[in-house]
């Protein structure tokens, strides 16, 4: 399966306009943003968990990167309410679940060599990141040099333009952004191959952004098995 497989082209997709697709777990769905492979593969997803939904205990093997958009995610090793943000790298196993139900923002098999830093940021937590016009807040949930993944929160009717040197992933966690003329709604997500510039227009109640700045894909990412 091959979805959205062309990084060197700016690509929106308006997520919570996508069918839902079942995963092989009951209870467990979801909406594929992108994806090489078959049940085994390279993907980012929108995943939402019904209400008493588990998935079987599973091991990372090309690592798991997670924002917990709303409800409460949880494992055996503690819950997750929304504005929570985890990496499980490469090793690292758990069995997720969730109560009450929740959504969740995936990325799979996008961990790159020795990227072994387990992180479990809960909502508010994070380093206090720079400030860029337009924006009144950000935490940095996660910096190694080779990539930054933070929290932002822009002010309403705030023109902001982020720059773009490794490549960008957007995703919209709360409030609206029009950019080149389209209305980007929650859970919309914006990947921005590297060179091109981010610039958007934030509606008047604010959004809170989520960015990660990096290559699309690391020159050594971990190879899918064959």
């Amino acid at each position: 399966m091959r979805i959205n497989d062309d990084l060197t082209k700016p690509l929106i997709v308006h997520s919570a306009k996508l069918a839902w697709t079942q995963s092989p777990q009951a209870g467990v769905d979801r909406r594929m943003l992108y994806r090489v492979g078959g049940e085994v593969a390279r993907a980012t997803s929108i995943v939402r968990y019904a209400p008493e939904s588990t998935f079987p205990s599973h091991v990372h093997s090309g690592g798991e990167e997670i924002l917990v958009l709303e409800g409460t995610f949880q494992d055996e090793h503690g819950d997750y309410p929304a504005g929570s943000y985890f990496r499980n790298p490469p090793g690292t196993s758990h069995t997720p679940a969730s109560k009450e139900g929740c959504t969740i923002f995936v990325r799979l098999w996008q961990y790159r060599e020795g990227d072994d830093a387990q992180i479990v940021r809960q909502p508010g937590e994070g380093g206090a990141g720079p400030l860029r016009p337009g924006s009144d807040a950000a935490r940095v949930l996660f910096d190694d040099g080779e990539e930054r993944v933070s929290i932002e929160r822009w002010q309403p009717a705030a023109t902001v333009t982020v720059e773009n040197q490794r490549g960008l992933e957007i995703l919209i966690v709360t409030g609206t952004l029009t950019v080149s003329g389209e209305k980007l709604e929650p859970q919309s997500w914006i990947r921005l191959p590297q060179g091109k510039p981010f610039e958007g227009l934030v509606g008047s109640e604010g959004a809170e952004i989520w960015i990660k700045d990096a290559p699309l894909q690391h020159v050594d990412v971990l190879p899918m098995p064959s």
